[in-house]
């Protein structure tokens, strides 16, 4: 066989390999995760356990309830990103402790197919004015400069 195309092919299988492997997805993880150092963390036992024993075992939440503190969120994600693609939520768990003075009162947990898109408005408000035209932007001044005044107007003296 020829020597030339033996590197050619050999050059587009390195090639075809790297770029296979540039578009591998990359996960991230953000908030809790239950499930670190490959050890599954029981979930709090309701009457039994009491919010110092939530603390030890989990941490500190990632949200509380905001007017009466008697529950906390313990939220977690998993993002995909291949290439230059947006990312996207491959897994989101969120777990939630409810407490009754001290002790747990009940325990729940929901997965992605819980959760909701929620739309953002990104329009602006708009404010009341006057808007300009381009022809009335380029030309607005013309006229309004004042004018240069002469010697007596300025109080000043002739320079000889």
């Amino acid at each position: 066989m020829n020597r030339g195309f033996l590197r050619l092919s050999a050059a587009a299988a390195v090639a075809l390999a790297a770029a296979t492997a540039a578009c591998a997805p990359v996960q991230t993880y953000s908030g809790f995760r239950p499930d670190r150092n490959n050890t599954e963390i029981p979930d709090p036992q309701v009457g039994v356990d009491t919010r110092d024993t939530v603390m030890q075992r989990f941490g500190s939440p990632s949200t509380t309830a905001i007017f009466d503190q008697t529950a906390w969120y313990y939220v977690g994600a998993v993002q995909e990103r291949v290439a230059f693609y947006n990312p996207r939520i491959t897994d989101r768990r969120v777990m939630v402790v409810r407490f009754e003075g001290d002790t747990v009162s009940g325990v729940e947990k929901f997965g992605l197919e819980r959760g909701r898109i929620v739309s953002y408005d990104d329009h602006i408000t708009p404010t009341r004015g006057r808007e300009l035209g381009i022809i009335e932007q380029l030309l607005g001044n013309v006229g309004r400069t004042p004018i240069v005044p002469n010697e007596e107007e300025q109080g000043g003296r002739r320079r000889n």
